[in-house]
């Protein structure tokens, strides 16, 4: 059985995994999403991430789409006791203004439940910061939802150490739920967003960090790495720059520890996030039940100290 993480100071326990909803309702569809759903539980996942903006920007879709297929999915297999379910506000405008104004957080929390299916989200983010608003409305208005039972935890995703703290403050201050989950960019290659103040706030704070972009949108695969291998996928354009970065250096740092372990390198890449200081689960996404079971993996991959510290030093 999958050793539980306790996702902060929240009463969530969770395994060292999420698996990222983004691809449901877009590059899966309902048998594919359905597979790679089924697979995570069967594998012993715990917690589903999922936005209300997921997949707004495919033409024709309108955001949302990720949500109905995970309440498709839930309402098919009756799983809605044995998975967390995270989603998040803030991206996506729509019935009560935009960003997180108070009417806006209301209102989409109400439209995520209908497509989910559920009564109850387990943890609910802020996507992103927005510094129009009053931190004090936003927090009452999260507070609202945690009050009438919509939503259990709170997070917040796309933040500032300095906002982080002032937002946790003024919840605090009023007496009210703050944010105790955060979802930051985090991997291997990109470590700027995350590492330093923010990272060592929450280990302080005992907030539970479950980063996105674990695998570096694919790059942390080895997929990505001659000029040929670029111009092979609509992702290739951006990798670019890693490759001509340090990303050749980790990418045969990561060969090394693979072999190692007789691992892959995703699972490298994750094992690698899962032994951080703070984080208590990464996200990564499949779009096959084959692709899940190698992400799973990393949950039981135990990376030696030297083994970490050569992939730390090759990213830095």
């Amino acid at each position: 059985m999958t050793d539980l993480r306790r996702l902060g100071a929240s009463d969530l326990r969770i395994a060292p995994l999420v698996l990222g909803g983004n691809v449901f309702g877009w590059t899966a569809d309902r048998d594919a999403s359905f597979a790679v759903l089924d697979a995570f539980v069967a594998g012993g996942g715990t917690m589903i991430d999922t936005a209300d903006v997921y997949s707004a920007w495919v033409d024709g879709h309108e955001g949302g789409e990720s949500e109905a297929m995970i309440g498709a999915w839930l309402k098919a297999s009756g799983h809605r006791d044995r998975v967390l379910i995270a989603s998040k506000v803030g991206m996506l405008p729509g019935e009560g203004g935009e960003g997180l104004s108070p009417s806006r957080i209301v209102a989409a929390c109400d439209a995520s439940l209908r497509r989910l299916g559920t009564d109850r989200i387990d943890l609910y983010f802020a996507h992103q910061d927005d510094e129009l608003q009053s931190q004090e409305a936003v927090a009452e208005a999260f507070a609202t939802l945690v009050r009438d039972g919509k939503v259990r935890v709170l997070g917040a995703s796309n933040i500032h150490a300095v906002r982080l703290k002032s937002a946790i403050e003024v919840a605090r201050a009023a007496g009210v739920p703050h944010y105790q989950v955060l979802q930051p960019e985090y991997n291997l290659i990109s470590r700027h967003a995350f590492e330093g103040e923010l990272q060592d706030y929450c280990v302080v704070e005992n907030i539970g960090v479950v980063p996105y972009y674990g695998l570096a949108s694919g790059f942390l695969t080895g997929k990505y790495r001659t000029a040929d291998d670029l111009s092979q996928s609509a992702r290739g354009a951006n990798m670019g720059a890693l490759l001509e970065g340090k990303g050749r250096a980790m990418l045969d740092a990561m060969d090394q520890v693979a072999a190692e372990n007789g691992a892959t390198l995703a699972q490298i890449a994750l094992a690698w996030l899962i032994a951080q200081p703070g984080v208590t689960a990464p996200i990564a996404s499949a779009t096959s039940a084959a692709q899940l079971d190698e992400l799973l993996g990393a949950m039981a991959l135990r990376l030696t100290d030297d083994q970490r510290e050569r992939l730390t030093l090759a990213g830095a």
